[in-house]
C-alpha cells in the first residue's frame, strides 16, 4: 500500500508556513496521543503524525520531500549517508549522485507529471454480534482529500489561464548536461519552475490555493455483508484520498470489529451456547426453551441426559459471508446440581439413591482410595 502523504497526515496544504504545520502537529498530537486515545489504530496514527512533523518541521528535510517525495528517505535517504558517507565525486552531492546512478540504469527524476494513484483509507468500525451475522448499513464520517470542486483540480482560479510551462515544454522535467568522473552525463529532474506539473497559471485557485485538492469530512454508507467475522474488511473502491494530475482515487478499508455476545461465541459459522437445566429435567426430559439469534425456539432433551451433551439446531448459526448457505447452532446442556436443600429433600434424595442401590459414601469413599492407590 502506498505511504500516506506527509501533508496529507497533517492536514495542511503544501505550501503551508512553519506555524501552520506546527499547529496541525500539536492540534493531532494531543487527540492521538496514546496516553489519551485508547481505540484501536491510534498509536499508529500517532507515530504517521510524529514523523510527518518531524520532516516537514525541518527546513531542508522538507526540501528534500517537496522535491523527491518519500523516495527522498528511502535506503537510509539520499545525502544522509546512503553510500557510506563518501563524497568524493568532483564535488556533486549525493543527490546528484542520485540522478547520476539512475541515469545508468534509463531512470527518470523521482517527480513527474503522470497521474498517481491516491492513497488508501482505513477505518476501523465497531458492531453488535448480531449485526455481524445478518449485515447491516451504516454511515460514517471520514476526513480525507478530495479533487477541489471549485477549479476540478486544475489548480488555478477558474477563468484564469493555463499555459504549459515553457522551460520543460508540459513534460515536468528538465534536463541537464553534468560533468562527472564518468565523463559528461545528461540527467533529467523535476523541472524547478512548474515543480513537475508541466504547466504553469498565473493565479492560484482561491479555494485550494493552488494544490488542486482540499480537505473534507466525507459521510459514507457502508454495507457490512451478513457473516462477517472479526477482523475482516469491507473495501470501498475509489473512496480513499484523491489522486493527483488525474489519478484514480484510493480505496477505504473498512476493518471490521465484532464485539462479544454474552450468551452466543462464533465457531467459523456455527453459533455456540451453554444452556443449563435442572437434574430432573436431564433424567427424566423435557422441552425447553432455547434462545437463538432470531429469538426462542422449542427444543426437547431426552431423558437421561448427561451434562456437556450437545444439541444441533439445523441453520441457527451464520450467514456464510460469500452467501453459502447457514451454519448451525450448537447447544451444549449444563446439569445444574441444586444447593441449600431442605431435610426433607435430603431425606427424598437418599430414598432416591437406595433404591436405585448406589452406593454409599463410605463405599464412595473406599472407591475414590483405589482410584488414588492406581495412580501411585
Amino acid at each position: 500500500m502506498a505511504k500516506q502523504d506527509y501533508y496529507d497526515i497533517l492536514g495542511v496544504p503544501r505550501g503551508a508556513s512553519e506555524d501552520e504545520i506546527k499547529k496541525a502537529y500539536r492540534r493531532l498530537a494531543r487527540k492521538y496521543h496514546p496516553d489519551v486515545n485508547h481505540e484501536p489504530g491510534a498509536e499508529e496514527k500517532f507515530k504517521e503524525i510524529n514523523e510527518a512533523y518531524r520532516i516537514l518541521s525541518d527546513p531542508e528535510q522538507k526540501a528534500k520531500y517537496d522535491q523527491f517525495g518519500h523516495a527522498a528517505f528511502e535506503n537510509g535517504g539520499m545525502g544522509q549517508g546512503g553510500f557510506g558517507g563518501f563524497d568524493g565525486f568532483g564535488g556533486f552531492g549525493f543527490d546528484d549522485l542520485g540522478d547520476i546512478f539512475s541515469s545508468f540504469f534509463g531512470g527518470t527524476s523521482r517527480a513527474s507529471n503522470r497521474p498517481q494513484r491516491g492513497s488508501d483509507l482505513r477505518y476501523e468500525m465497531t458492531i453488535e454480534f448480531e449485526e455481524a451475522a445478518f449485515g447491516i448499513e451504516k454511515t460514517i464520517e471520514i476526513p480525507r482529500t478530495e479533487i477541489c470542486p471549485h477549479c476540478h483540480g486544475n489548480q488555478a482560479e477558474p477563468g484564469t489561464p493555463i499555459k504549459t510551462c515553457p522551460d520543460c515544454n508540459g513534460t515536468g522535467q528538465q534536463r541537464l548536461v553534468q560533468q562527472t568522473p564518468f565523463g559528461q552525463i545528461q540527467t533529467s529532474r523535476t523541472c524547478s519552475r512548474c515543480q513537475g506539473q508541466g504547466k504553469t497559471f498565473e493565479k492560484p485557485c482561491t479555494e485550494c490555493q493552488g494544490q488542486g485538492r482540499v480537505r473534507k469530512m466525507r459521510r459514507i454508507n457502508v454495507k457490512i455483508p451478513a457473516g462477517i467475522d472479526d477482523g475482516q474488511i469491507v473495501r470501498l473502491s475509489g473512496q480513499g484520498e484523491a489522486g493527483t494530475r488525474g489519478g484514480p482515487a484510493g480505496d477505504l478499508q473498512i476493518i471490521v470489529r465484532v464485539k462479544p455476545h454474552k450468551i452466543f461465541k462464533r465457531q467459523g459459522n456455527n453459533v455456540i451456547c451453554e444452556v443449563p437445566i435442572t437434574f430432573v429435567q436431564a433424567a427424566l426430559g423435557d422441552e425447553i426453551e432455547v434462545p437463538t439469534l432470531e429469538g426462542s425456539v422449542k427444543m426437547k432433551v431426552a431423558e437421561g441426559t448427561q451434562s456437556g451433551k450437545i444439541f444441533r439446531l439445523r441453520g441457527k448459526g451464520i450467514q456464510d459471508v460469500r452467501g453459502y448457505g447457514r451454519g448451525d447452532q450448537l447447544v451444549q446442556i449444563k446439569v445444574v446440581t441444586p444447593t441449600k436443600l431442605t431435610s426433607r429433600q435430603k431425606e427424598l434424595l437418599r430414598q432416591f439413591a437406595s433404591e436405585r442401590g448406589e452406593s454409599h459414601p463410605e463405599e464412595s469413599k473406599s472407591f475414590f482410595e483405589k482410584v488414588k492407590d492406581a495412580f501411585k
